[in-house]
Formats: structure tokens, C-alpha cells, sequence
């Protein structure tokens, strides 16, 4: 609830300072006192847009600070609400501050010391106090809101249903993220890459160390004239009978015979030179081995001339697919075996998704019972409730009125199901119903909000209500009164009014009065000051008879407040 609130410079306000009290707080005062001014104030701390023409004449700013005090399931309900904004507190006593410089019109707010923005401090406000009439600050117009206000209304039967579906929506979340991680392990077109590169590298089919020996054998091959021609005269400064037309001429071969035959002469006729026999003898073998090698190398250079193309091919094809998945060959068979592995996953994986999208198909039918089962318990609800606002519309002097709540499904689902919820209000008979938020009159709006808190529980510890006893008078002024008096036993009430029978109602009533103080230049001075159990006999009396208070509207006024103190 409020304790405290400071306003200063605010329109006629220099600076009031009201401490508030449980349960009904009325305010009153004369037409044009400023009644409005405190409302207005209020709606300035909650975050409520305004201009600079709030600010006092004269003054560089207009600020306003309320202390607020929580206890039970009301200071819970605030402290998760503002952990939820990104503020902590342990405290169960609330501070909200405002001030606007005239200068600039811009506005520094704060919750408990902490400076925040306006956005921050109005959804803070939210969780405070609901505030009714021609401003913003109405939490029951949330549609958001309504729904939890309707299902507290259902019971145990509603939370037990929202417990098995926040399980059901669990584990369709880890279906979600299952079926999700399946299935962003690749694309359609991100496999068919795969597909095409694994299958151009197995066409290729690469060996470890074919690159190497493909180019000694393509520098052989480019070089294959040359060789055949140096090989030839090998042979031939060999072995003579390469060369038909060198007759006479002895090759290395034929002259090694010659020199071993007369080494062996040799050898005969001195024994110890025999080791220069063997060693002309082994020269001789060697040589006639080499010769038949190189002529050997003759006939494989003789080979295919296309051998030459197709290691140049072959070359080519090494070098691009080292050009497009790596620079080596093991780097592209590296690839390969990462292909295959992908492939083989996608494969397996297209599997696991259609196991997972049925179980998720049989999960979201059982989601949807049990939505169903929330909405038709809330339609039923609903219904009761409707009935029960719209017979205390009558008694507060909307005779014809018709409340009722419209309930519509989303195609999402969430903890509370996919239902969506309207307050929908019919003025008269031969209108069309209209959502409670598009309501345009204050009066009509503050006392619909009154029935719908004498019916519905929130959690909202204050309650202002503005205009409430608009356009009324007599039993229905008194039907109004009892309404209020019967919600602030659960929550404090701040009530502007100007009916002596709400007045009346007051466990705490406060005075507003104006005034033009006289000095160097008169000032119009706007002053909130708490009443005495006399002094709200008086303004009682004032409230039912006018300025002229006589002895009759007085003894009236006790008679009016004994009573409201007997209904207590």
C-alpha cells in the first residue's frame, strides 16, 4: 500500500506531503480545490505521460515521491515481479520518485535510489497500484491480467491442468530442440554438396604416392626424344653390333672381351697379376649387364605416344581436386572419410527425425486435450462470473449494462494454455459490445473496475479509484459506497469523491482544499490535510448540504457516519 506520498510543484501544489492508511482513503474537497492535481501527481509517479504544464508556474521542476509497504502474498508478488524488471529488494518497503525539469520537460526516475527509465518505472507501477478512471495505469485491462484473474477462479482443478501441460510443453521444448539439432546438421542443398563432392573424389580415385611418381613419369615422357636418342648412343659406344654401319669399330663391350682375353694371357704367364684378370673379367660382365639394361630402357621408351596425354590428364585431375579440398592428396582422402562420415549421419539422422516429428505429432494432441479441457472450464467459469459482475453493474446504477468475457484460441501454446481472454462490456441494449480497455467514460469505466474487484482477486495492494461516483446519487451513491468499503478490507482504497455517502465509508478521510496565500504576489495554494472524526463530520455535512451548514445537515452527517461506522 501507499504510505507516503510528496508532491511538490506540482500545477497548485507547492508541496504536500499525505500519509496514507490501510484500508479506505477518501479524499474530498470543493469543485476546482485540485482533487484532480493529486490524481494527476499520482499518474505522473506511475509513469503516466504528461507535459511540462504539470509544473508549477514559476517553478524549475515538479516532483513527486510515494512510499510503498508490502506484506504477505503482496510483497511476494511485487519482489518476483520486480526481479523480473532486473531490481532486487528484500525490503518490504518500496520508493518510487519522479521529477521533471521545466527547462527540457525530460523526467529522472528511480526505484529505490536507482534511476531507471520510464518504461521500467511504469511496468514497476503496474505491480503497486492499479489506478482508475481517465488514465493509463488500469492492470485489469491487460488481457494478460484477466486471464489470471479468471483463473483463480477455477481452482485446483485449473492448476492441476497447468501442471501436467507446463510437463507436456517441457518436453515438447526438448522435442524442439532435439528435432532442431537433427535436423541443422545439414540442408537438403548442403547434402547434395556433400553427395556431389564425395562422389567427383571417389571417381578420382587417389593413391598416396601417385602424384609423385606421375610426374617423374611425365618429365620421362616429355623427355622421351632425348632419351631415346642419348640411350641409342649408349648402346651404342657399348655394344657394337647396335651399329650395322660401323664396321671394324669395337664397342666398350667388345674391347673389355679383348683386354680380359689377353689379361688372362697375362695371368698365365705371371700368376700374381691374376687379380687384374678377375677385375677386367667382372668390368666385362658389368658392362654387358648395363647394356642389356639400357636396351631394355630402349623398347619401354618406344611405348604408347598417349602415355604422355594420359599422365598430363591424370596430373590435371590431382591438381584440382588439391586446388578445390586441400592442398595434398591426404588431404583429400581426409575429406573423403569426412564425407562419408556426414553422409552416413544424414542417413541415420533422417530416421531419428521421423521418430522424433511423430512423437512430437502424439504430444501436441495430448497438449491440445488438455487446452480443451482448460477452456471449457474457463468458458464455464466465465460464465458464472459474468453473471455475478453484470448483477452488481445494476446495483450501481448501470441497469441495463452487460459484462461478459470473451474467450478466443491462439494458434501457440504457453503454460496457460491457448486461450485468450476479453473483458467485454455492453452499455445498453441495441449497442454493440466493446473490449473494457476502448470504455471512454471515466466514471462509467472506475465503476465497472469496482465490480470487477469486488468479484475477481488480484494482486494489486492499492486501488485508486477516480470519478467512481460520476453521474450517480441516492441508493445507488450508497450501493457504490458499500462496494468500496467492502474491497478495501482486502487492500487499500484511494477514493476521490464528492458523495457524502462514500465519504462516509472512510476508515481514514482527507481534505483538499485551495487557497491564495498574500504576500509579494498572491500565490493559488492547493493543501491535502487529514480530518479529525469532527472535521469529517463537517465536511460530511458540507458534502450533503453545500457551503451553508446548519444544525440539521450536521446532526445528519453524525447520524450518516454512525451508520457507515456500524456496516464496519
Amino acid at each position: 500500500m501507499i504510505t507516503n506520498l510528496r508532491i511538490q510543484n506540482v500545477a497548485l501544489i507547492n508541496e504536500v506531503e499525505v500519509d496514507f492508511a490501510p484500508g479506505l482513503n477518501v479524499l474530498s474537497g470543493e469543485t476546482g480545490a485540485g482533487k484532480s492535481i493529486v490524481v494527476d501527481s499520482i499518474n505522473f509517479l506511475l509513469g503516466g505521460r504528461v507535459s511540462r504544464e504539470l509544473i508549477r508556474a514559476g517553478a524549475d521542476f515538479a516532483s513527486v515521491q510515494g512510499v510503498m509497504e508490502f506484506d504477505g502474498s503482496f510483497f511476494s508478488f511485487v519482489k518476483e515481479g520486480l526481479f523480473e524488471l532486473g531490481i532486487e529488494t528484500e525490503d518490504a518497503q518500496i520508493m518510487l520518485s519522479r521529477v521533471m525539469q521545466a527547462d527540457t520537460g525530460k523526467s529522472v526516475c528511480k526505484i529505490n535510489g536507482r534511476t531507471v527509465t520510464v518504461s521500467v518505472l511504469k511496468s514497476a507501477a503496474q505491480l503497486l497500484v492499479d489506478l482508475h478512471g481517465q488514465h493509463e495505469h488500469q492492470s485489469l485491462l491487460d488481457p494478460i491480467k484477466q486471464l489470471t484473474m479468471l483463473d483463480q477462479f477455477c481452482g485446483a482443478e485449473l492448476s492441476e491442468d497447468k501442471k501436467i501441460l507446463e510437463g507436456l510443453l517441457s518436453r515438447y521444448r526438448e522435442l524442439n530442440r532435439e528435432l532442431k539439432k537433427l535436423t541443422s546438421t545439414a540442408s537438403a542443398e548442403q547434402i547434395e554438396i556433400w553427395r556431389f563432392q564425395l562422389d567427383e573424389i571417389e571417381k578420382a580415385a587417389l593413391k598416396p604416392d601417385e602424384e609423385d611418381a606421375l610426374t617423374a613419369k611425365r618429365n620421362r615422357l616429355a623427355g622421351v626424344e632425348k632419351l631415346s636418342r642419348n640411350t641409342a648412343s649408349v648402346v651404342g659406344l657399348l655394344y657394337s653390333g647396335f651399329f650395322e654401319n660401323r664396321p671394324g669399330q669395337l664397342s666398350a663391350v667388345d674391347q673389355t672381351a679383348k683386354a680380359a682375353a689377353l689379361s688372362a694371357e697375362i695371368a698365365k704367364l705371371d700368376p700374381d697379376r691374376e687379380n687384374l684378370h678377375s677385375a677386367l673379367v667382372d668390368i666385362h660382365t658389368q658392362l654387358a649387364e648395363i647394356t642389356r639394361d639400357f636396351r631394355d630402357y630402349m623398347d619401354e621408351l618406344d611405348a604408347d605416344p598417349q602415355e604422355l596425354d594420359k599422365a598430363e590428364t591424370r596430373l590435371d585431375t590431382i591438381y584440382r581436386l588439391k586446388k578445390k579440398y586441400g592442398g595434398t592428396v591426404e588431404t583429400i582422402l581426409k575429406k573423403q572419410e569426412e564425407l562419408t562420415k556426414n553422409l552416413d549421419g544424414v542417413e541415420n539422422s533422417e530416421a531419428e527425425i521421423a521418430r522424433v516429428t511423430a512423437k512430437r505429432k502424439e504430444l501436441t494432441k495430448e497438449i491440445t486435450s488438455v487446452c480443451g479441457k482448460m477452456n471449457a472450464l474457463r468458458t464455464s467459469r466465465a460464465q458464472e462470473i459474468s453473471a455475478q459482475i453484470t448483477e452488481i453493474l445494476r446495483e450501481l446504477g448501470m441497469q441495463n449494462a452487460e459484462f461478459f468475457m470473451e474467450i478466443s484460441k491462439k494458434t501457440s501454446f504457453t503454460p496457460d494454455g491457448n486461450d485468450e481472454i476479453e473483458f467485454m462490456f455492453l452499455p445498453n441494449p441495441g449497442e454493440p459490445a466493446k473490449p473494457l480497455r476502448r470504455i471512454a467514460s471515466g466514471g462509467e469505466m472506475s465503476r465497472i473496475m469496482l465490480a470487477i474487484k469486488t468479484i475477481l482477486t488480484d494482486k494489486i495492494s492499492t486501488v485508486i479509484f477516480d470519478e467512481v461516483d460520476t453521474g450517480i446519487s441516492g441508493r445507488t451513491a450508497q450501493q457504490v459506497a458499500e462496494k468500496l468499503l467492502t474491497v478495501s478490507r482486502t487492500r487499500q482504497i484511494l477514493c476521490i469523491t464528492h458523495l457524502p455517502q462514500i465519504a462516509a465509508m472512510a476508515d481514514t478521510h482527507f481534505l483538499i482544499q485551495k487557497s491564495v496565500h498574500q504576500g509579494e504576489e498572491a500565490r493559488t495554494v492547493t493543501t491535502v490535510s487529514p480530518l479529525s472524526h469532527d472535521d469529517a463530520i463537517n465536511e460530511l455535512a458540507r458534502l450533503t448540504g453545500g457551503a451553508q451548514i446548519t444544525d440539521a445537515t450536521l446532526q445528519a452527517a453524525r447520524e450518516m457516519k454512525m451508520q457507515a461506522d456500524g456496516m464496519k
